[in-house]
């Protein structure tokens, strides 16, 4: 799947974008519970999308200490893209097992989930 997404998009940055489509904007810290990594890793993500004009950090306009990450055009436009790569490839190894286990296969994902 990484290979589909490059070069513009990794799986990571994928996860940030989607994070940003439902939430409009976050500010840095909010990734932390979401990607279960450490500030310094997100960080320099955040600075990699930056570059690639996947996202933008403004400062707040009341409170300049607080930066938000909002997604650009080119971000929104490689989410949709990096998403539908993501059914595509989930499709082609759920294809593989019958229908009956692919339902099984979700209701116990769902157990593990809780």
């Amino acid at each position: 799947m990484e290979a589909q997404l490059a070069p513009t998009l990794t799986e990571g940055q994928l996860g940030v974008l989607e994070l940003l489509a439902t939430q409009e904007r976050m500010k840095p810290s909010d990734f932390i519970e979401y990607l279960a990594t450490t500030p310094a890793a997100i960080t320099t993500l955040l600075d990699r999308m930056e570059k690639g004009e996947l996202i933008i950090r403004e400062r707040d306009e009341k409170d300049r200490r607080i930066v938000w990450v909002l997604m650009t055009e080119k971000g929104r436009a490689e989410c949709e893209r990096g998403v539908r790569i993501r059914e595509e490839f989930i499709r082609g190894y759920l294809g593989r097992i019958s229908s009956h286990n692919q339902q099984l296969l979700v209701y116990l994902l769902g157990k593990v989930a809780g």
